[in-house]
């Protein structure tokens, strides 16, 4: 029976403690940076809050009142689009730097597997090819199931930024009408 090769197994733990430190970095970075979005966003409310509240306090009749409702809303929904986008671009950042992580690892795992099996198929007496093709077939399978993680991965961050464009489109064509309506109602009164 051989012995164990301690210098695989203390390159193996270094590699493992790498791949953890680059995702820690990663979600500490993330959390970062949404704590800063965060932030912002509470500000820019705190902010927008207080100064519309003083225009609907000086608002001198109704119709000053219908005309500001409809100018505050807008900018607060315009608003609300940027830091969904802002929280979509970070998760998409974040789960872009994890996937480079474990795609760069996973082919260090498979390239190791494989010459693992080689060697063992290579050494192994009569019989031990059957292990190997078991093997070889387990990681061609495995290999079959990250590509297709990946592809959903992909799949679901599109559909993800097509509902954020559509959702600004309608933004967008919001704000048209609502003034309009808004100067309808200013004109009717």
């Amino acid at each position: 029976m051989s012995s164990p090769n301690f210098e695989q197994i203390a390159s193996a733990q270094k590699a493992n403690a790498e791949v953890m430190t680059a995702l820690l970095r990663t979600a500490l970075n993330g959390m970062e940076r949404l704590t800063a979005l965060n932030m912002a966003a509470t500000r820019d409310f705190l902010n927008s809050s207080m100064s519309n509240t003083q225009r609907l306090l000086a608002a001198k009749d109704a119709n000053a009142l219908g005309k500001l409702q409809s100018d505050l809303a807008q900018p607060g929904m315009e608003k609300l689009m940027d830091y969904s986008r802002s929280i979509y671009d970070l998760v998409s950042d974040m789960q872009k730097e994890v996937t480079a992580v474990i795609e760069s690892q996973y082919s260090t795992f498979t390239a190791n597997a494989n010459s693992v099996v080689e060697k063992a198929k290579s050494a192994t007496p009569v019989g031990g090819d059957v292990f190997a093709a078991a093997m070889q077939s387990m990681l061609g399978a495995s290999n079959k199931a990250f590509d297709q993680m990946n592809s959903i991965a992909k799949q679901l961050s599109n559909i993800a930024e097509a509902n954020i464009e559509a959702a600004g489109k309608v933004t967008s064509t919001a704000k048209p009408s609502a003034t309009s309506a808004a100067a309808k109602k200013g004109v009717a009164k």
